[in-house]
Protein backbone atom coordinates (compact mmCIF):
# COMPACT_ATOMS: atom_id res chain seq x y z
CA UNK A 1 0.00 0.00 0.00
CA UNK A 2 1.73 3.44 -1.01
CA UNK A 3 0.01 6.40 0.70
CA UNK A 4 1.44 10.41 1.22
CA UNK A 5 1.75 13.01 -1.31
CA UNK A 6 3.88 12.84 -4.40
CA UNK A 7 7.26 13.55 -2.99
CA UNK A 8 11.42 13.43 -4.11
CA UNK A 9 11.36 9.96 -1.91
CA UNK A 10 10.22 6.99 -0.97
CA UNK A 11 10.18 5.58 2.87
CA UNK A 12 9.19 2.05 3.73
CA UNK A 13 7.84 0.34 7.08
CA UNK A 14 8.30 -3.10 7.13
CA UNK A 15 5.39 -4.29 9.60
CA UNK A 16 4.09 -3.82 13.08
CA UNK A 17 1.25 -0.97 12.93
CA UNK A 18 -2.10 -1.21 11.83
CA UNK A 19 -2.45 0.24 8.11
CA UNK A 20 -2.39 2.75 7.13
CA UNK A 21 0.79 4.46 8.85
CA UNK A 22 -0.80 7.57 8.92
CA UNK A 23 1.44 8.96 11.52
CA UNK A 24 4.49 8.31 9.93
CA UNK A 25 2.63 10.22 6.81
CA UNK A 26 2.30 13.05 9.00
CA UNK A 27 5.90 13.59 9.33
CA UNK A 28 7.29 12.95 6.39
CA UNK A 29 4.60 15.09 4.64
CA UNK A 30 6.25 16.60 1.60
CA UNK A 31 9.18 15.12 1.79
CA UNK A 32 8.13 11.20 1.45
CA UNK A 33 6.03 9.08 -0.13
CA UNK A 34 5.37 5.95 2.29
CA UNK A 35 5.26 2.32 0.97
CA UNK A 36 3.43 0.39 4.19
CA UNK A 37 5.07 -3.35 3.19
CA UNK A 38 3.47 -5.07 5.94
CA UNK A 39 5.23 -8.37 6.74
CA UNK A 40 7.60 -9.29 9.51
CA UNK A 41 8.99 -12.19 7.64
CA UNK A 42 12.10 -11.22 5.64
CA UNK A 43 11.68 -13.54 2.84
CA UNK A 44 8.25 -12.16 2.05
CA UNK A 45 9.71 -8.62 1.33
CA UNK A 46 9.27 -7.66 -2.38
CA UNK A 47 12.37 -7.01 -4.24
CA UNK A 48 10.77 -4.82 -6.35
CA UNK A 49 9.34 -2.62 -3.72
CA UNK A 50 12.70 -2.60 -1.81
CA UNK A 51 14.55 -0.91 -4.74
CA UNK A 52 12.04 1.82 -4.54
CA UNK A 53 13.03 3.24 -1.34
CA UNK A 54 15.42 5.60 -0.27
CA UNK A 55 14.67 4.84 3.42
CA UNK A 56 13.51 2.05 5.58
CA UNK A 57 11.95 1.85 9.07
CA UNK A 58 11.91 -1.36 10.65
CA UNK A 59 10.06 -3.23 13.52
CA UNK A 60 10.33 -6.50 13.90
CA UNK A 61 10.88 -7.64 10.46
CA UNK A 62 15.27 -9.33 9.91
CA UNK A 63 16.88 -7.02 7.89
CA UNK A 64 20.07 -9.84 6.70
CA UNK A 65 22.06 -9.40 3.68
CA UNK A 66 20.42 -10.95 0.99
CA UNK A 67 17.76 -7.55 1.96
CA UNK A 68 20.29 -5.36 2.30
CA UNK A 69 21.29 -6.19 -1.40
CA UNK A 70 17.96 -5.53 -2.26
CA UNK A 71 18.15 -1.54 -1.34
CA UNK A 72 20.78 -0.26 -4.28
CA UNK A 73 18.57 2.92 -3.88
CA UNK A 74 18.33 3.18 0.47
CA UNK A 75 20.26 6.05 2.45
CA UNK A 76 19.41 5.19 5.71
CA UNK A 77 17.90 2.31 7.70
CA UNK A 78 16.01 3.12 10.76
CA UNK A 79 14.61 0.87 14.16
CA UNK A 80 11.32 1.92 15.34
CA UNK A 81 13.05 0.63 18.31
CA UNK A 82 15.97 0.34 20.28
CA UNK A 83 17.29 -3.25 20.06
CA UNK A 84 18.51 -4.22 17.05
CA UNK A 85 19.44 -7.70 17.02
CA UNK A 86 17.37 -9.05 14.01
CA UNK A 87 19.32 -6.44 11.52
CA UNK A 88 23.10 -6.67 9.60
CA UNK A 89 24.69 -3.41 10.74
CA UNK A 90 27.87 -5.02 9.13
CA UNK A 91 25.83 -5.60 6.05
CA UNK A 92 24.70 -2.03 6.05
CA UNK A 93 27.77 -0.09 6.38
CA UNK A 94 29.54 -2.72 4.09
CA UNK A 95 26.80 -1.52 1.60
CA UNK A 96 27.17 2.22 2.62
CA UNK A 97 23.64 2.85 4.23
CA UNK A 98 24.21 4.08 7.27
CA UNK A 99 21.93 2.19 10.46
CA UNK A 100 19.93 4.45 13.24
CA UNK A 101 17.75 3.25 16.31
CA UNK A 102 15.43 5.07 18.64
CA UNK A 103 16.80 4.79 21.53
CA UNK A 104 14.14 7.83 23.61
CA UNK A 105 11.52 6.56 23.21
CA UNK A 106 10.23 3.96 26.12
CA UNK A 107 12.51 5.30 28.88
CA UNK A 108 10.67 6.28 31.42
CA UNK A 109 7.99 3.30 30.74
CA UNK A 110 10.79 0.89 30.99
CA UNK A 111 12.10 2.26 34.15
CA UNK A 112 8.75 2.67 35.58
CA UNK A 113 8.41 -1.05 34.78
CA UNK A 114 11.84 -2.09 35.91
CA UNK A 115 10.90 -0.38 39.53
CA UNK A 116 7.87 -1.98 39.71
CA UNK A 117 8.56 -5.18 39.56
CA UNK A 118 12.02 -4.50 42.13
CA UNK A 119 9.74 -3.15 44.90
CA UNK A 120 7.13 -5.38 44.68
CA UNK A 121 9.31 -8.52 44.59
CA UNK A 122 11.54 -6.91 47.78
CA UNK A 123 7.90 -6.30 49.48
CA UNK A 124 7.11 -9.94 48.49
CA UNK A 125 3.67 -8.54 47.34
CA UNK A 126 3.08 -11.31 44.90
CA UNK A 127 3.84 -14.19 47.85
CA UNK A 128 1.52 -12.55 50.16
CA UNK A 129 -1.27 -12.21 47.70
CA UNK A 130 -0.89 -15.72 46.60
CA UNK A 131 -0.83 -16.79 50.16
CA UNK A 132 -3.57 -14.56 51.53
CA UNK A 133 -6.08 -16.54 49.39
CA UNK A 134 -5.95 -19.82 51.70
CA UNK A 135 -5.85 -17.50 55.15
CA UNK A 136 -8.98 -17.73 57.27
CA UNK A 137 -8.72 -17.92 61.22
CA UNK A 138 -5.38 -15.67 60.91
CA UNK A 139 -5.12 -12.26 59.04
CA UNK A 140 -2.45 -9.77 60.25
CA UNK A 141 -0.18 -12.22 61.69
CA UNK A 142 0.99 -13.62 58.23
CA UNK A 143 4.15 -11.83 57.56
CA UNK A 144 7.28 -13.26 55.32
CA UNK A 145 10.72 -13.36 56.16
CA UNK A 146 13.42 -12.06 55.05
CA UNK A 147 12.37 -8.78 54.32
CA UNK A 148 14.15 -5.62 54.23
CA UNK A 149 13.33 -2.45 54.35
CA UNK A 150 14.80 0.06 51.46
CA UNK A 151 17.16 1.67 53.36
CA UNK A 152 18.94 -1.36 54.31
CA UNK A 153 19.23 -2.92 51.03
CA UNK A 154 21.70 -2.91 48.18
CA UNK A 155 20.60 -2.68 44.70
CA UNK A 156 22.87 -3.18 41.92
CA UNK A 157 22.25 -1.72 38.26
CA UNK A 158 24.04 -3.69 35.36
CA UNK A 159 24.07 -1.26 32.80
CA UNK A 160 23.55 2.67 33.50
CA UNK A 161 22.93 4.25 30.13
CA UNK A 162 19.69 6.10 29.92
CA UNK A 163 17.08 3.67 31.10
CA UNK A 164 19.41 2.65 33.85
CA UNK A 165 19.91 5.77 34.77
CA UNK A 166 16.10 6.44 34.87
CA UNK A 167 16.05 3.59 37.31
CA UNK A 168 18.94 4.89 39.28
CA UNK A 169 17.09 8.43 39.86
CA UNK A 170 13.38 6.33 40.31
CA UNK A 171 15.09 4.35 43.41
CA UNK A 172 17.32 7.38 45.30
CA UNK A 173 14.09 8.79 47.22
CA UNK A 174 13.78 4.94 48.37
CA UNK A 175 17.05 5.33 50.10
CA UNK A 176 18.36 1.82 48.69
CA UNK A 177 22.65 1.77 48.94
CA UNK A 178 22.98 2.11 44.59
CA UNK A 179 25.58 0.14 42.85
CA UNK A 180 26.32 0.59 39.17
CA UNK A 181 28.05 -1.04 36.72
CA UNK A 182 29.00 -0.40 32.96
CA UNK A 183 31.91 0.25 31.42
CA UNK A 184 30.46 2.47 28.69
CA UNK A 185 30.30 5.23 30.98
CA UNK A 186 32.84 7.92 31.40
CA UNK A 187 34.62 8.88 34.40
CA UNK A 188 32.28 10.71 37.19
CA UNK A 189 29.18 9.52 35.71
CA UNK A 190 28.78 7.89 38.96
CA UNK A 191 29.06 10.85 40.68
CA UNK A 192 26.85 13.18 38.17
CA UNK A 193 23.75 10.21 38.29
CA UNK A 194 24.08 9.53 42.36
CA UNK A 195 25.52 6.02 42.43
CA UNK A 196 28.50 4.00 43.24
CA UNK A 197 30.59 2.66 40.56
CA UNK A 198 31.99 -0.88 40.92
CA UNK A 199 34.63 -1.81 38.23
CA UNK A 200 33.71 -5.99 38.16
CA UNK A 201 30.30 -6.84 37.85
CA UNK A 202 31.56 -10.07 40.57
CA UNK A 203 31.48 -7.35 42.96
CA UNK A 204 28.21 -5.74 42.68
CA UNK A 205 26.34 -9.70 42.19
CA UNK A 206 28.65 -10.54 45.97
CA UNK A 207 27.16 -7.29 46.94
CA UNK A 208 23.52 -6.81 45.83
CA UNK A 209 20.55 -8.05 47.08
CA UNK A 210 18.48 -7.15 43.77
CA UNK A 211 20.11 -7.05 40.45
CA UNK A 212 18.57 -5.06 37.76
CA UNK A 213 19.65 -5.17 34.32
CA UNK A 214 19.22 -2.52 32.11
CA UNK A 215 22.25 -3.12 29.07
CA UNK A 216 22.04 -4.10 25.27
CA UNK A 217 22.35 -7.44 24.13
CA UNK A 218 25.69 -7.70 22.69
CA UNK A 219 28.31 -10.78 22.33
CA UNK A 220 29.45 -10.39 25.99
CA UNK A 221 25.77 -9.61 27.33
CA UNK A 222 24.36 -12.92 25.51
CA UNK A 223 23.87 -15.82 27.69
CA UNK A 224 25.41 -13.80 30.94
CA UNK A 225 22.76 -15.29 33.20
CA UNK A 226 24.26 -18.57 33.82
CA UNK A 227 24.79 -20.89 36.33
CA UNK A 228 28.13 -19.39 37.30
CA UNK A 229 26.31 -16.12 37.33
CA UNK A 230 23.89 -16.57 39.36
CA UNK A 231 26.45 -19.05 41.81
CA UNK A 232 28.10 -15.47 42.39
CA UNK A 233 25.20 -13.82 43.19
CA UNK A 234 24.91 -12.62 46.92
CA UNK A 235 22.39 -15.96 48.64
CA UNK A 236 18.82 -15.19 48.59
CA UNK A 237 19.03 -12.28 45.45
CA UNK A 238 15.99 -10.68 43.84
CA UNK A 239 16.61 -10.39 39.64
CA UNK A 240 14.91 -8.03 37.46
CA UNK A 241 15.65 -8.53 34.03
CA UNK A 242 13.54 -5.99 31.48
CA UNK A 243 16.54 -6.11 29.20
CA UNK A 244 16.50 -8.73 26.74
CA UNK A 245 15.80 -12.15 27.25
CA UNK A 246 18.87 -13.71 25.44
CA UNK A 247 20.94 -12.91 28.13
CA UNK A 248 19.46 -16.19 30.19
CA UNK A 249 21.75 -18.96 29.55
CA UNK A 250 18.45 -20.59 28.56
CA UNK A 251 15.65 -21.41 31.50
CA UNK A 252 17.45 -24.55 33.01
CA UNK A 253 19.83 -22.57 35.54
CA UNK A 254 17.55 -19.96 37.15
CA UNK A 255 14.96 -22.96 37.58
CA UNK A 256 18.06 -24.50 39.43
CA UNK A 257 18.64 -21.21 41.31
CA UNK A 258 15.27 -20.56 42.81
CA UNK A 259 14.77 -24.27 43.57
CA UNK A 260 17.84 -24.03 45.98
CA UNK A 261 16.98 -20.71 47.05
CA UNK A 262 20.24 -18.97 45.73
CA UNK A 263 17.55 -16.81 44.07
CA UNK A 264 14.78 -15.68 45.92
CA UNK A 265 12.89 -14.36 43.70
CA UNK A 266 12.60 -13.25 39.61
CA UNK A 267 10.79 -10.69 37.88
CA UNK A 268 11.49 -10.54 34.14
CA UNK A 269 9.97 -9.06 31.16
CA UNK A 270 11.72 -10.74 28.59
CA UNK A 271 12.37 -14.56 28.16
CA UNK A 272 14.86 -16.13 26.12
CA UNK A 273 12.11 -17.40 23.57
CA UNK A 274 9.45 -15.50 22.56
CA UNK A 275 6.33 -16.92 22.33
CA UNK A 276 7.86 -18.86 25.41
CA UNK A 277 8.57 -22.13 24.65
CA UNK A 278 7.75 -25.44 26.75
CA UNK A 279 9.90 -25.80 29.76
CA UNK A 280 9.31 -27.46 33.91
CA UNK A 281 9.96 -23.88 34.71
CA UNK A 282 7.54 -22.29 33.12
CA UNK A 283 4.97 -25.01 33.37
CA UNK A 284 5.14 -24.54 37.17
CA UNK A 285 5.17 -20.72 36.90
CA UNK A 286 1.20 -21.17 34.77
CA UNK A 287 -0.10 -23.89 37.12
CA UNK A 288 1.17 -22.05 40.17
CA UNK A 289 2.92 -24.52 42.12
CA UNK A 290 3.15 -23.57 45.35
CA UNK A 291 6.93 -23.64 45.50
CA UNK A 292 7.35 -20.80 42.97
CA UNK A 293 4.30 -19.21 43.09
CA UNK A 294 5.08 -15.08 43.92
CA UNK A 295 8.72 -15.89 43.19
CA UNK A 296 8.64 -15.67 39.65
CA UNK A 297 6.51 -12.37 37.93
CA UNK A 298 6.48 -12.55 34.06
CA UNK A 299 5.26 -10.20 32.19
CA UNK A 300 5.12 -9.99 27.67
CA UNK A 301 7.89 -8.02 26.24
CA UNK A 302 5.99 -5.17 26.93
CA UNK A 303 7.83 -2.78 29.72
CA UNK A 304 8.48 -0.15 26.54
CA UNK A 305 4.59 0.43 26.17
CA UNK A 306 2.21 3.15 26.89
CA UNK A 307 -0.08 5.16 25.34
CA UNK A 308 2.78 7.87 24.65
CA UNK A 309 5.29 5.96 23.70
CA UNK A 310 3.85 4.31 21.35
CA UNK A 311 3.15 7.72 19.32
CA UNK A 312 6.57 8.48 20.14
CA UNK A 313 8.90 5.71 19.08
CA UNK A 314 6.83 5.65 15.37
CA UNK A 315 6.90 9.91 15.39
CA UNK A 316 11.05 9.32 16.33
CA UNK A 317 11.81 6.90 13.84
CA UNK A 318 10.13 8.73 10.98
CA UNK A 319 11.67 12.25 11.96
CA UNK A 320 15.01 10.33 12.14
CA UNK A 321 15.16 9.40 8.22
CA UNK A 322 13.24 12.90 7.45
CA UNK A 323 16.29 14.28 9.13
CA UNK A 324 19.11 12.57 6.90
CA UNK A 325 16.97 12.64 3.71
CA UNK A 326 16.43 16.12 3.70
CA UNK A 327 19.53 17.61 5.84
CA UNK A 328 22.08 14.84 5.69
CA UNK A 329 21.88 14.51 9.68
CA UNK A 330 22.23 11.19 11.84
CA UNK A 331 21.03 10.98 14.72
CA UNK A 332 21.49 7.77 17.10
CA UNK A 333 23.84 6.08 14.33
CA UNK A 334 24.68 2.61 15.43
CA UNK A 335 28.41 0.68 14.20
CA UNK A 336 28.88 -2.67 13.76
Amino acid sequence: MTMGKRAPFVVGITDHMIPPPDLEAAVLDGCAEVDFLDTRREEDLDPERLARLDALLVWSTRIGPATVAKLPRCRIVVRFGVGYDKVDVAALEAAGIPFCNNPDYGTEEVADHAVSLLLSLQRRLWEHDARARGYSTTWQANTLTPLRRSSAATVGVVGVGRIGTAVVNRLKPFGHRILGYDPQQPAGHEKAVGYHRVRRLDELLAESDIVTFHCPLTPETRGLIDADFLAKLKPGALLVNTARGEMFAGLDPLEAALRSGQVAAVGTDVLPTEPPAPHPLLDAWRRRESWLEGRLVVTPHNAFHSDEAAIEMRRNAAETARLFLEDGVLRNRILP
